[in-house]
């Protein structure tokens, strides 16, 4: 029999506002802890010398949290032109540095090359994996360990402020983007070198900056608390559903939310066809409104539907699990 784990059976997100300083692990157990969770997980870490949004699931919710993962990030960086680190921020040592003689138009024009689609090599200082173990817990030991070039996507990349040596930035990009390498490629190009000296992260996917919550917040209203009354931290939480907002949307009535909870297709309502491999966000009711029961996957003729002739049902892919 499985233990049982010890906490409240509470499901939902929590845009935290990151501090500067201390790894995005430490703030998610004190976040955790906080509210008393019986688990939880962050959607991709930031570093300590990094601010801003932090979305940390409770509960179920971290059954979605790749979706967020793999959402596009937008970020506010400062760099500072004419010296480069080993880690490409104010956290490592500088390995050079030169006049800073490039004029503004420069700078914005070079900036502006990397709108679009690119291939980027990872910073050794990445938390990316080789052979189980981050890049830079190597990078740390003096090894250099070959990296692929991977493929990244900016957005949307504007400068809004340059006074020289010092460049401010907003990037909208794809996940797998390093704002540090980045920055580092842009005083390459400019033979100057550059690092990070500031990265505030404002956006992840949809959510609203305006949704972030400060730990300081949290801590104040967890000491105010009733005993047992979580109703005023549990305010801060959003719904875990909002994690895949972005999947189209089928809903199923009862008889086929029982087959659903006993991880068997369905074929529910949708309101275009289904689509073999396409996720889906399934809901018990006649609409989002309706009780969020998971995600599942679009699969031609699955085994559980027997006399199927071509047709598309919604396979079980993530469910959640609520206790009674």
């Amino acid at each position: 029999m499985a233990r049982r784990r010890k906490g409240r059976d509470i499901n939902g997100i929590v845009l935290l506002d990151k501090p500067l300083g201390g790894s995005s692990n430490q703030l998610l157990q004190k976040v955790r802890w906080l509210f008393k969770a019986s688990k939880g997980g962050h959607t991709g870490a930031l570093d300590p010398l990094a601010s801003g949004m932090l979305p940390l699931c409770l509960g179920e919710a971290t059954k979605f949290s790749q979706f967020l993962l793999d959402a596009e990030k937008t970020y506010e960086v400062t760099a500072t032109l004419g010296i480069r680190t080993t880690t490409s921020d104010a956290d490592g040592e500088v390995v050079e540095e030169k006049p800073v003689t490039v004029d503004e138009e420069t700078v914005r024009n070079t900036c502006l090359q990397f709108l679009g689609k690119s291939k980027q090599v990872p910073s050794m200082f990445s938390a990316l994996k080789h052979q189980g173990k981050p890049l830079y817990h190597y990078a740390r030991q003096g090894i250099t360990v070959e990296r692929e070039a991977r493929d990244i996507e900016i957005f949307e990349l504007e400068v809004t402020r340059i006074a020289l040596p010092e460049v401010d930035m907003r990037v909208k990009c794809s996940k797998g983007t390093y704002i540090r390498s980045l920055v580092d490629d842009i005083g390459q190009i400019l033979e100057c070198g550059a690092y990070v000296t500031r990265l505030h992260r404002t956006e992840v996917a949809d959510y609203p900056t305006d949704k972030m919550v400060s730990l300081d917040t949290l801590i104040a209203t967890q000491e105010a608390l009733d005993e047992g009354d979580f109703a005023a931290l549990d305010a801060f939480m959003i719904p875990m559903d909002t994690a895949v907002s972005r999947l189209p949307l089928v809903c199923i009535n009862d008889a086929e939310k029982q087959r659903f909870d006993n991880g068997q297709s369905v074929k529910g309502t949708c309101s275009e066809a289904l689509v073999v491999g396409q996720p889906y966000r399934v809901y018990f009711g006649e609409d989002e409104q309706g009780l969020f029961l998971g995600v599942g996957e679009g699969v031609q003729d699955p085994k559980d539907q027997v006399g199927s002739n071509g047709d598309i049902f919604v396979n079980p892919k993530r469910r959640v699990v609520y206790n009674q």
